[in-house]
Parts: C-alpha cells; structure tokens; sequence
C-alpha cells in the first residue's frame, strides 16, 4: 500500500438492502484503511451501485450498518458525508459551467470556507490535471476529461474517503490508462473505493478486491489471493508430436482444453483431487507425443470472473 497510516476510515457491516421481495444486496461487510484502494467488482445487476448509494448515504440500507471515520452514517449524515467524496457513473458535471465556475460552486456546496475556495480548486485542480482547462466550457471537454472534473469535485473538500463508481466507462484506452493512473495517486493519501465489472482494472489498481454476485460476495481477499486463484486453475503444456485437440480431450477428464498454437495447449479448470498431470506425463511418454514442457498458466480474467459469477451462492 502506498501509505503506511492503517486508520480505519470506513466499516460497513452486515449490509442488506430489500426492494419487497427482491433482495439487491444481502449481508455485504467492507473495511478501509487509509492508503488503500479496494475493488467492488461484479456483472452488471450484483448490487455494486446499491452497495455504493448505500455507504454513500443515498440509499438507506434495510439492516446494517456504517460508519466513516468513527462517525454513524444513519445516526449523523451530515457529519458523516463531509468525509466522503463521490463520483457517479454518471458526474455530476454542469457542462454549461467552465471548470473554474463549477468547481467553485462545488466547494461551496461542501461548505469550504471562502477564504479557502480558491486554494481548494487551485489544487483540486492540480491533482486532476486540470489547470489548463480552468476557463473552459465542461460541455467541451472530452468526456476523459469530463471524468477528471467529476473526480476533482469529489475530493475538493479534501475527504479522508473517496467513492468512484464505474470511473473508467466509456473511455477511449489512453484515457482510462490516465483515469487509473489518476486513482492510484489519489489512493497515496485518500481511502478509495471503487466499483467496476472490469476484472483488469482491479489488478491494475487495486489492494484488495471483494467480487458480488447477486447480491452476495463471492471473493473477498487482496490483490495476491486473486492472482494466486488465477494461477492455481489452468496448466499449460507443449508438445513435439502433438495428439489433436479432440484426443486430448477425451484422454483427461473433467478438464477444458483450449489450442493456444500448434502443439501448445491449456488445461483448465484443474482441481485438487482431479489433478491430470501424472497421467499427461505418463500417457504422453506412451504415446510418444514428446511432451517438453509443462508450466502452470494463469487462467484468463474472464475466466475467472465467469467461474465466480456463474456458480451458485456459497459461503466464501
């Protein structure tokens, strides 16, 4: 982690929110520390949004529990959200203001002092690359930097926690390079959370990662435990006479195998008790299909994501 202060800035607990008999989200905890950015990842429909609305304070959870910074959201809002900074999947961007008019307005809204406002944006500002675009119409920025201005809106009043819901949507690939880029200083001195379906994106910036699915985590555990569960599912194995694809597949059970070039296949889906590589080493040495390497294989993120997201609800 970026920072070494392991303040406990955020702990929801016990999570649950109902619409009648549909249950978007159920018994969700999450902690942050100051310094650490966590992932809230998940498909479309897992209750990421609920879960953000609800530790944000727009959304009023059906039992649990939150607090920022020691302070109870139910009990005392208002206090609570001064320390809370939130981006939208939508931001929440006047585009007929210039940067400068909205941050402004923005900074007023969170009750910083006048003397200060200036500073405030100025620095805002400078953290969210933004300086050049001081006079300029929001409407006429580009939407990466139409993201820059909603971040600069949610951390101007300097908030010990920083919430960013789906930050990355609908850039083009050198902006959201520029938006995690953006994400991981801000994590040096902020807590952050943030939500995506992009499984990537948590890698890339993320300490830790909690995975929803319906409603409930699936995956909870820091940035190794997912690369480790990655690496642990999937072998990958070479051969100088290589059997087809379909020989191979009814040679081993209980495994998916996928042609990554000629002679080179992936064996996924491995487990413990039905680990395939003694009998591949011996089939192959009987076979005479020259097997020259056999490495383990990190299982692609999409697979990864598709196992957690696909299988029935278990305590994780």
């Amino acid at each position: 982690m970026a920072n070494q202060d392991n303040s406990l800035t955020l702990s929801a607990s016990g999570l649950t929110r109902r619409y009648g008999n549909n249950i978007a989200v159920s018994d969700v905890s999450l902690s942050l520390r100051k310094g650490e950015i966590v992932g809230l990842l998940g498909p479309n429909g897992a209750g990421k949004s609920t879960m953000m609305k609800m530790i944000t304070g727009n959304l009023a959870p059906t039992e649990g529990s939150i607090q920022v910074c020691g302070i109870d959201l139910i009990d005392d809002p208002i206090a609570a959200k001064t320390k809370i900074g939130y981006l939208p999947e939508i931001p929440p961007v006047y585009k007929e203001l210039r940067v400068d008019e909205y941050l402004k307005l923005v900074a007023k809204l969170h009750k910083v002092s006048a003397k200060r406002i200036h500073a405030a944006v100025d620095h805002a500002k400078e953290r969210t690359g933004l300086t050049e675009m001081s006079q300029r119409l929001i409407g006429s920025l580009s939407k990466g930097f139409q993201q820059r201005v909603g971040i600069a809106q949610a951390i101007i009043h300097e908030p010990e926690v920083v919430i960013l819901d789906e930050p990355t949507v609908g850039l083009d690939p050198n902006q959201i390079i520029e938006i995690r880029s953006l994400i991981k200083e801000l994590g040096e001195n902020h807590s952050v959370i943030l939500s995506t379906h992009i499984l990537p994106e948590v890698e890339a910036i993320c300490d830790s990662v909690k995975i929803l699915h319906k409603g409930r985590v699936v995956f909870d555990d820091e940035i190794g435990g997912l690369r480790q569960f990655r690496s642990g599912k999937s072998i990958q194995a070479s051969f100088r006479n290589p059997p087809t694809q379909t020989l191979l597949e009814s040679t081993l059970s209980n495994v998916k195998i996928t042609a990554i070039r000629d002679g080179v296949y992936r064996i996924s889906g491995l487990e413990l008790e039905h680990d395939p590589t003694d009998d591949l080493v011996q089939i192959s040495v009987h076979k005479g299909w020259g097997l020259f390497e056999l490495v383990g294989a990190q299982a692609s993120v999409e697979e990864v994501f598709v196992e957690l997201t696909t299988q029935d609800i278990v305590s994780m």
